[in-house]
């Protein structure tokens, strides 16, 4: 990496593991009606003027703007971005459910993507308490939640403490419960080091840390014949720039140290745990492994080989089995 502190991009043992996402192409054709019928129901929905501009967003009690997409109607399904992406890096699956007449909702966590880059609020609780006030504010009831990496932390964090009569069903894809760091109750976890060297790599040349994640470990392109797709790695880096440097130098902490063990235990809704096998960033014993024998209504699903960002890599595979679930 040319950047003033060297990092190593961790590339394959369940030790050497860490980050990120992207995006791909849907193959299925979203009908006409799907887009009148967004058109339509999004006149009703909260939007808040900028200036001169307008955009579906809300405002938080500290003043911080979540910006939301909103598609459709039918049974909402809302998506959480992993680290350190936006709603955009869920552009696929949004466009196959709101085929399929579901509602889709996706929104930018505060300091990443379109929503403000505070200078506070970037913690777990708070990024849950901004996914309860924007399912308050758009009245989100029987919703599916699906998080990814550190979006699965947010899923999670969320169930368990404000969910309760909104939530129907939830899906963890490649996500970062119970907890990533390594401590005496989490031996199998990566050492601090791994995480302060991509602090030291992001405050040093963040846009050359970016790139160097999705080029390798996160969908698995550092592996001997993978084929790249070189649009996937422009769009995850685009996404990553957009936010807070500042906001996504703190996830660090957040992904890496955050406890959901206690959340885990307290969900009761039917939970679906998706990881793939050569997972380099959260690798899966030490985390879909485990997280599974804490939820009370918890299903497995390994996907063989798979990256961690597998639901853009194989979105035929995850779209057909989310919509399984789904319809369960």
């Amino acid at each position: 990496m040319n950047t003033n502190t060297s990092i190593t991009i961790p590339t394959a043992t369940r030790r050497d593991v860490l980050i990120g996402t992207g995006a791909a192409f849907l193959a299925t054709t979203l009908p006409l009606r799907a887009f009148a019928a967004t058109a339509s129901s999004n006149l009703n929905r909260a939007t808040i003027e900028d200036g001169s501009e307008t955009m579906s967003s809300i405002r938080t009690k500290d003043g911080a703007q979540i910006f939301y997409k909103d598609w459709g109607s039918g049974q909402p399904i809302m998506f959480h971005h992993g680290w350190p992406l936006s709603a955009d890096d869920w552009d696929n699956q949004m466009l196959f459910f709101l085929a399929k007449g579901f509602r889709v909702i996706a929104h930018d966590r505060r300091g990443h993507g379109r929503s403000s880059q505070t200078s506070d609020g970037n913690d777990m609780d708070t990024y849950a308490a901004d996914v309860a006030a924007l399912a308050e504010a758009l009245d989100l009831r029987d919703v599916v939640h699906i998080g990814h990496s550190t979006g699965g932390g947010e899923v999670t964090r969320y169930v368990a403490k404000h969910g309760k009569g909104r939530v129907a069903k939830a899906v963890l894809i490649s996500a970062i419960p119970p907890v990533m760091v390594k401590s005496a109750d989490n031996p199998g976890g990566l050492p601090i080091e791994v995480f302060d060297g991509y602090r030291a790599a992001l405050a040093a040349n963040r846009a050359q840390l970016y790139l160097d994640i999705a080029s390798g470990p996160f969908y698995g392109f550092n592996r001997p014949g993978a084929t790249i797709a070189e649009g996937t790695i422009r769009n995850w880096w685009r996404q990553g720039m957009m936010g807070g440097a500042n906001a996504h130098y703190e996830c660090i902490k957040v992904f890496s140290e955050t406890d959901f063990t206690e959340d885990l235990k307290a969900i009761t809704v039917p939970v679906l745990v998706m990881h793939g096998s050569d997972d380099q960033v959260v690798p899966i014993a030490d985390s879909a492994e485990l997280s599974v024998k804490l939820l009370k209504n918890g299903k497995l699903k390994v996907y063989e080989g798979y990256p961690h960002g597998m639901f853009t890599t194989h979105s035929d595979v995850i779209n057909a089995d989310l919509l399984a679930f789904i319809k369960a």
